[in-house]
């Protein structure tokens, strides 16, 4: 194994960050586009989150065939062909004229850029020091969240200028180029260094080891509840929560989700610098998730009983500390051996991404059916909000309860 210096380092990074910039971007332009959508299309809040969550449900089912992909063509391959599959997502999207062709194509952009934070993940493993990977995960998630920043007021802007349709297209295009710039710019010593499975070994094989791990469901179960919520609010109901709970204009809503994805990627820059302290100060995981969890939770009660206009500060805490559970996954992965870091992390990815899907189809459902029962959209709102309150202080309960630690395979990081 050959560690990457200077420039190189740098190119690398730089080329897979550059696939999950896009990933986070398309996973949260809806929470700008859903008036457009609603008013082109005329979806309820559980068409809007069932379309919507179609790239959370595709993006889960894909994590399986992923890993194995991963573990035996290397990243660079991978997730090169998976950007173009999303890139014709982007355009069967913008193309579309009904809301299952819009779902179609919110699903295939899905599927298309399920790797783009695994592929990096994997592949830094490979190329960058055992003591840069926590590091190295937070800085991708700084640049994920600049996807999400750039989806709020940029595309808000550009809406009367190209529309929503052409958004996509242009979306489309990145995708193509940043597919090319992994194909030609990643080293393939990766691939080369690749194990061959055994014959006669199922292709499935390795998941089940995965699966089997009690300390793996012990972080799944606590990080989907915690992770999921948040992501289907960050990436649709946040901007439906501004205009309808908090009477924001549509270009306001725009700039607080500005606002809120900017501190939020603060949260991750900080992550980043503090990561590597709290290990050599022997701070726990579990100290730091429990803490966080504490305070995340009691955020989201404030935001759902305060709705006056300023209530929206309370959204910029909540993005910090939701970072906490970034840590999860990669202290996971890195419990299992090399040859199953691709299935680790994407059996994670499974876990989280169906929570993700789940939540932002569910609070959709729950909207409408509190709608119905309490006649107050702020109501339902609410209402919504404070039962997945409940389920996620459930979750974090049975992190403290179950205290299973990880198998001796490989050393906890």
């Amino acid at each position: 194994m050959a560690l990457l210096q200077g420039r190189q380092a740098w190119l690398v990074f730089a080329l897979f960050a550059c696939g999950y910039f896009m990933s986070y971007a398309l996973r949260s332009v809806n929470a700008v586009i859903a008036p457009e959508l609603v008013a082109q299309f005329g979806l309820s809040n559980a068409q809007l989150g069932a379309m919507s969550s179609a790239y959370f449900l595709a993006f889960a089912l894909m994590q399986l065939p992923l890993g194995i992909c991963l573990d035996r063509f290397g990243s660079r391959r991978t997730d090169s062909m998976l950007l173009l599959v999303s890139a014709c997502g982007c355009a069967a999207f913008a193309l579309a004229t009904s809301p299952l062709a819009l779902w179609i194509g919110r699903a295939l952009i899905g599927a298309g850029v399920c790797g783009g934070l695994m592929s990096a993940l994997k592949g830094y493993r490979y190329w960058y020091a055992a003591e840069r990977q926590t590091q190295l995960a937070a800085w991708m998630l700084v640049v994920g969240t600049s996807g999400a920043l750039a989806v709020t007021v940029p595309v808000e802007k550009l809406l009367p200028l190209v529309g929503w349709r052409g958004v996509f297209i242009g979306a489309a295009l990145l995708l193509v180029a940043t597919s090319a710039g992994l194909w030609f710019g990643v080293p393939r010593d990766e691939e080369r260094a690749l194990a061959p499975r055994p014959a006669g070994q199922p292709i499935w094989s390795g998941y089940g080891e995965v699966f089997r791990e009690p300390y793996f469901w012990r972080w799944g179960l606590a990080s989907v509840t915690m992770q999921s919520i948040f992501s289907a609010m960050q990436t649709l109901w946040a901007g439906p929560w501004f205009t309808q709970v908090l009477g924001m204009t549509p270009s306001d809503a725009a700039g607080a989700l500005f606002v809120f994805n900017a501190v939020l990627l603060g949260g991750f820059l900080g992550l980043g610098w503090i990561a590597p302290r709290l290990e050599r100060h022997r701070i726990t995981l579990v100290q730091v998730v429990v803490i966080g969890s504490i305070v995340y939770l009691g955020l989201q009660v404030a935001i759902a009983l305060i709705h006056q206009p300023g209530a929206w500060l309370l959204w910029l805490p909540l993005g910090v500390v939701s970072t906490c559970y970034t840590l999860v996954q990669t202290h996971v992965a890195m419990t299992f051996p090399p040859a199953l870091t691709g299935r680790a992390f994407t059996g994670f990815n499974l876990l989280t991404f169906s929570g993700m899907f789940l939540c932002q189809w569910l609070f959709g459902v729950a909207l409408d059916g509190f709608r119905r029962v309490l006649g107050s959209e702020l109501e339902a709102f609410r209402a919504t909000l404070l039962v997945f309150v409940v389920i996620q202080a459930l979750a974090l309960v049975l992190l403290l309860v179950w205290r299973v630690g990880p198998s001796s395979r490989a050393p906890a990081r």
